[in-house]
């Protein structure tokens, strides 16, 4: 699996990242688990205007990419939890790097509107 997922992957280490998190609902589903476990109704709730179809789509394909985990409990109604991996906790600088900019990106355009 994971050689099938290598084999896929673009030669530049940029455009590899870009691969992996390019979708906004991916890096919005990152920030949302940087911070621990969640059940899909939390993640629906909290990333916002997602419809299921794409959210669950997502989260297989992360799942695939080794980015998070998925654990499904037998109770009725099923219980499903997505967790990050180390290598999904391992992109927590990129999205603090994003953050940051984004900071001082609202910054400039509001010290440029005064």
């Amino acid at each position: 699996m994971e050689k099938e997922i290598l084999k896929e992957l673009p030669a530049c280490p940029v455009e590899t990242t870009l691969t992996l998190i390019s979708d906004k609902w991916k890096v919005l589903i990152l920030r949302d688990l940087m911070s621990g476990t969640k059940r899909f109704g939390e993640l629906k709730k909290s990333i916002g205007h997602v419809t299921q179809k794409v959210l669950t789509a997502q989260l297989r394909q992360m799942e695939e990419t080794g980015l998070l985990t998925r654990k499904v409990y037998a109770e009725v109604p099923p219980r499903v939890e997505y967790t990050l991996t180390e290598l999904g906790y391992s992109l927590k600088p990129v999205l603090d790097a994003m953050w940051a900019w984004g900071e001082g990106y609202k910054s400039r355009l509001e010290g440029k509107a005064e």
